[in-house]
């Protein structure tokens, strides 16, 4: 293997490290899964790479973590204190004063983050134009430091009033906090998310501060780790829009990493499906414990610009918010349910079979691993069903106890329900899959895309068992299982480019914007991207700005990003904006008026690098994977109407170019392949395209 050359991607999850390793040079690849550390999540990751083979030939190391993820939810983050203007005290625990179950008279708001006793007002006013209405009392924020100190905060996230329009009196704090209390750990709005909408900007900067001591403490563990190996390569770290950074970046500003991991497989789906010819596709990743679903469009990510950590999805609507923890950012658009294969079925008090969102994650785990895990899962349903190899998983390395699956399901779920083993484990199989279908639907038909104009790329370690089925559901005729499937959001991570995105606020009419005032708005933004790659190490040769313009309706309180494609901007340019405004939506939403007046709110610029092509695999290049030598064999497998059909099991490897007929079952080392009766199966550059017959 050619010296610092190979690339490698390294996702974190809950249960599983992922490993991709590729080589330029000699264009192979490598592979790995272990176990992953909870709470040592360092130690997984060390464990992993050391895996891989001579790590001085390490070239670079790109990181995708769900680190900051669980502390939010589990609640498990530092100590924060709040600096606020006087009277703002409560704006974190109002919240946006939204229900997302509107019928659920027992739903409880998530508590906040930071208690009441620990958000501390100051004297200070900032008017929303910039301009200084009350000045800052020094002596208001010592006593609040005071307090904190008493109070054993660690981490202090400052929320004044208006900060982004000018944060003068925040970098003043700043400063005072470094001087009276430098053991804390700063986060101030106006570094974070300087945008307008209190809430909005104080739960992010609450959110960075929550997560900001842990992540950076492990971070500096894995990059102090990486040299203890030997390696001589910087770390980078994926951010929730699909971008990387370095580590330092992401170690100021976790709140822009909390989506890393997922981010990385919708990013490996864009890429896969340029490299195919497809530009339209709904990425879907099952793991073990969550299911996400990602609309690509016209070759991108969709991406929005806030997500809610811990709210789940809700069954009415994604717009119905209020579940979670709010972070305004921009992320790849993501619909998480709790669905994966190591979710835990069960019966609710009304007799209803119900799947996750509890898992049983890798330990104990489903009843199958036999590692001391007795309630039933989707995985012991679908071993039970045939979908898995009832002896074995990752090609002999996991063995599998069947009849505990079966004892686990016959019950819970068989006895209590009067069902026959076969019924309860399709109805596990079917109620889990009804789950996933919505999460599907969330990024399609719910913003005005019907599925049946995207294929599907299915991956994950249980992607590909149920990929086929959720599509019919959806109206999806195509079904794409990329190569190293089980591992692809590790692969996906090599397809990242260094971004980062910025912002500027600008309120104004369309019709009242001097353009001159616009374009120098712009020009200072440009020139910090330009700063922030150099830091990267890329020149401004090597790098893609693009403009948006946030616009809205006036008095409406959400934005559409609009993009320019020119410089500089022009009045017509302006118009050609709004009208591409009216018409998204009326895609997204079925409403538009062009006699309403359009406003300008943000300025926002993406800054990425040009680096990514020519350090990638081709799906070709990946066509050896770790599949065994090729054998056929078979078993009965379950699907639903049809009942047991006796199925051929076979290698990647032995499919061809040409169709096969379902059913099918293709095993590899690191996920199984289920192609139902009704459809075909081929290998197309390296990977499995299915395509469900009778489909348009």
């Amino acid at each position: 293997m050619s010296q610092k050359k190979a690339i490698v991607g390294v996702d974190v999850g809950g249960t599983f490290t992922d490993l991709f390793l590729f080589d330029e040079a000699a264009r192979a690849f490598r592979t790995a899964k272990v176990p992953s550390n909870r709470g040592n999540e360092a130690a997984g990751f060390m464990q992993g790479l050391e895996t891989l083979g001579d790590v001085k030939t390490f070239g670079s190391i790109v990181h995708g973590t769900t680190v900051g993820t669980n502390m939010l939810l589990e609640r498990k983050g530092t100590r924060v204190g709040v600096i606020t203007t006087r009277g703002f005290r409560d704006v974190v625990e109002i919240a946006r004063l939204r229900m997302p179950q509107l019928y659920k008279m027992d739903w409880d708001k998530p508590r906040p983050l930071v208690p009441r006793r620990l958000r501390f007002e100051v004297s200070e006013r900032m008017g929303a134009n910039g301009e200084i209405v009350q000045p800052l009392d020094p002596a208001s924020v010592v006593a609040a430091l005071d307090r904190m100190q008493q109070q054993g905060v660690d981490s202090v996230a400052v929320c004044l009033l208006h900060a982004y329009a000018n944060p003068v009196h925040e970098r003043a704090v700043v400063d005072l906090i470094r001087r009276h209390a430098p053991y804390l750990s700063i986060s101030a709005s106006h570094q974070v998310l300087p945008e307008i909408r209190e809430y909005e900007r104080t739960s992010t900067t609450v959110v960075n501060a929550f997560v900001k001591p842990v992540v950076d403490s492990y971070l500096a563990s894995v990059e102090r780790g990486v040299k203890g190996l030997g390696v001589d390569a910087p770390l980078m770290v994926m951010q929730s829009s699909g971008g990387i950074a370095r580590a330092d970046s992401a170690r100021a500003f976790p709140a822009w990493c909390i989506e890393s991991g997922p981010a990385a497989g919708a990013i490996g789906a864009a890429a896969l499906g340029e490299m195919l010819g497809e530009r339209n596709i709904i990425a879907f990743d099952m793991g073990g414990t969550t299911a996400k679903a990602c609309l690509i469009e016209g070759g991108e990510p969709r991406l929005t610009d806030e997500m809610e950590v811990g709210a789940g999805l809700n069954i009415g609507s994604r717009l119905l918010g209020g579940g979670g923890y709010l972070v305004r950012s921009p992320t790849i658009d993501l619909a998480e349910i709790g669905a994966g294969g190591g979710s835990i079925a069960w019966i609710d008090r009304g007799g209803a079979l119900r799947v996750g969102p509890q898992s049983a994650g890798a330990m104990p785990g489903p009843a199958c691993y036999a590692r001391g895990g007795t309630l039933p899962t989707v995985t012991d349903a679908n071993v039970i069903l045939g979908f898995l190899n009832p002896s074995h998983l990752l090609d002999g390395d996991m063995p599998i106890d069947a009849e505990a699956a079966r004892t686990a399901i016959r019950t819970h779920i068989a006895e209590p329900l009067g069902l026959t083993l076969d019924q309860a484990a399709h109805g596990i199989h079917a109620v889990a899959n009804a789950a996933m279908t919505r999460a599907i639907q969330a990024v399609s038909s719910e913003i005005g895309r019907s599925p049946r104009d995207f294929a599907m790329v299915a991956f994950g370690g249980n992607g590909a068992v149920h990929g086929a089925t959720l599509a019919a559901h959806a109206g999806i005729s195509d079904i794409i299982i990329p190569p190293a499937s089980g591992v692809f959001s590790a692969l996906g991570l090599l397809f990242a480019r260094i971004q980062h995105r910025l912002v500027s606020v600008y309120w104004q009419d369309v019709d009242r914007i001097d353009c001159a005032a616009l374009n120098k708005r712009a020009d200072k933004l440009f020139g910090e991207a330009a700063a922030m790659m150099a830091a990267e190490g890329l020149a401004s040769s090597a790098i893609d700005l693009h403009l948006t313009l946030d616009l809205r309706y006036a008095r409406q309180s959400s934005e559409i990003p609009v993009p320019v494609t020119q410089r500089p901007v022009t009045p017509t340019m302006l118009a050609d904006a709004v009208e591409q405004f009216h018409q998204e939506h009326d895609r997204t939403y079925g409403y538009c008026s062009r006699s309403e007046k359009v406003q300008v709110v943000n300025l926002r610029l993406r800054a990425r690098g040009l680096d990514r092509q020519e350090r990638l695999p081709s799906p070709n290049a990946l066509r050896t994977g770790k599949a065994a030598t090729a054998r056929t064999t078979e078993r009965r497998v379950y699907f639903g109407d049809k009942g047991w059909i006796t199925t051929p099991v076979i290698r990647r490897g032995d499919l061809g170019d040409i169709a096969s007929a379902g059913p099918l079952i293709v095993e590899e080392y690191d996920t199984t392949i289920v192609v139902p009766p009704d459809a075909t199966a081929r290998s197309i550059a390296g990977t499995v395209r299915i395509r469900l017959n009778g489909a348009g």
